[in-house]
């Protein structure tokens, strides 16, 4: 969620593009050692970018807030301790979208995700609150186009499968834990023994034997970070919203977390029609 905030210190001149440049760099390298696991000294940074910039250490830490908050729109993940500060300068989104053309892999952070075997358990947590949709800034939209996170997630095919994996990992352990382990070994990875088409990826049940359609959609970035759902898949979640769950998983390149939503759908999400059929009668 991102958070407007008006405690930002007061600036005695706007951060220049070099500042903004030196100062996206230095979260990103953070942001890579948080994803790796890799100890980094928070403190120690700040007093790096003091070294290099005449600005308070109040005024970086408020920074650092700003880049979360563009980061967030971006469906990508933040540090953990700064949190989304919304109110930031046209210049922050210019100073971001230099850093990720010059390196298109920040786009990417999963890559450095090998396996599940050393994950913490995946967490369930309730779903984001359904807000008023808001318009945002010329700047912000023009950086979000660009970068589209509903697309790049969508056609991310290796995130889409490793976060159904994990899901399938998630739903063995859970009818383990409740003593059937006859309904984990019955779980089925739809999707991917038979193919997309199906309205869903997976095919699980609850203790009692009751099916549960699961269809999975996976981001490195938010809770709230959108996604696309196929005319299919809302389609059987109307056919069948006793069983349907979409099941949203994400922060996936850090600390991977899960929400389910229950149909109907249209009632916990915005959507929005993005494409349309042509035919000729």
């Amino acid at each position: 969620m991102l958070i407007a905030m008006s405690e930002e210190p007061t600036e005695r001149r706007n951060w220049t593009g070099e500042e903004l440049d030196l100062i996206v760099s230095d979260y990103f390298f953070m942001l890579n050692d948080e994803a790796a696991g890799t100890p980094f000294n928070k403190a120690q940074h700040n007093r790096f970018l003091r070294s290099k910039i005449d600005r308070s250490e109040a005024s970086i830490e408020f920074k650092h807030r700003n880049i979360s908050a563009v980061l967030q729109l971006l469906g990508l993940p933040s540090m953990r301790g700064y949190l989304p500060a919304a109110n930031f300068q046209k210049a922050i989104t210019a100073a971001i979208d230099r850093y990720i053309s010059q390196n298109p892999v920040a786009l990417h952070p999963e890559r450095a995700v090998t396996g599940f075997a050393e994950r913490p358990g995946l967490f369930v947590e309730t779903p984001p609150a359904l807000l008023p949709a808001n318009p945002r800034r010329e700047d912000v939209e023009r950086l979000v186009r660009k970068f589209n996170p509903v697309d790049r997630d969508f056609r991310n095919r290796k995130l889409g499968r490793d976060g159904e994996e994990l899901v399938i990992q998630f739903e063995r352990e859970r009818l383990q834990r409740r003593d059937r382990p006859d309904l984990a070994k019955k779980i089925k990875w739809t999707s991917e023994e038979d193919g997309d088409g199906a309205g869903y990826d997976i095919l699980s049940f609850d203790e009692t034997g009751k099916e549960r359609f699961l269809e999975v959609k996976t981001t490195v970035g938010s809770d709230t970070t959108p996604f696309y759902i196929t005319r299919n898949e809302l389609s059987f979640s109307s056919e069948r919203p006793e069983a349907f769950r979409l099941c949203r998983v994400f922060d996936f390149s850090i600390r991977p977390r899960m929400f389910e939503l229950v149909p109907p759908l249209e009632k916990l999400v915005h959507l929005s029609p993005l494409s349309y059929e042509a035919s000729f009668s």
